[in-house]
């Protein structure tokens, strides 16, 4: 997740909007394919206030302008990993600007064929 206003501020702050507790969420485990996941994978995003939901948006992985394989190409091209990387894509989905999180939202992000990721603002 990415703070809105610092990130709104200037774009080249991204990775100050990205650099606080609870902003990057991996899960109880993790899952490495046998194969490459299909460009037609969807990821889906919903959002919970209390019993409402505030917003729900859909994606393709086709629709990032670079594949997963171009991403870990640039990567690993000029630094090494020995114990491994996170290579975090986000997810492509941007509420508009007047949406803002709430302390207490639930935020569940589902991918295709691999599960449901839920996270709550301030936990």
């Amino acid at each position: 997740m990415s703070s809105r206003d610092i990130e709104g501020e200037n774009p080249l702050y991204l990775p100050q909007a990205k650099s606080y507790d609870g902003a990057a969420a991996i899960g109880p485990c993790l899952y490495v394919p046998g194969t490459s996941i299909s460009p037609d994978t969807e990821i889906q995003i919903e959002i919970s206030r209390g019993d409402d939901q505030v917003f729900t948006d859909a994606i393709l992985i086709s629709r990032m302008k670079r594949t997963h394989q171009e991403l870990a190409n640039y990567l690993f091209m000029e630094m090494s990993f020995p114990a491994g990387a996170y290579l975090m894509t986000g997810t492509g989905i941007v509420p508009s600007d007047s949406f803002t999180l709430n302390y207490g939202d639930v935020i569940a992000i589902t991918i295709s064929n691999i599960g449901t990721l839920t996270n709550q603002v301030g936990k």
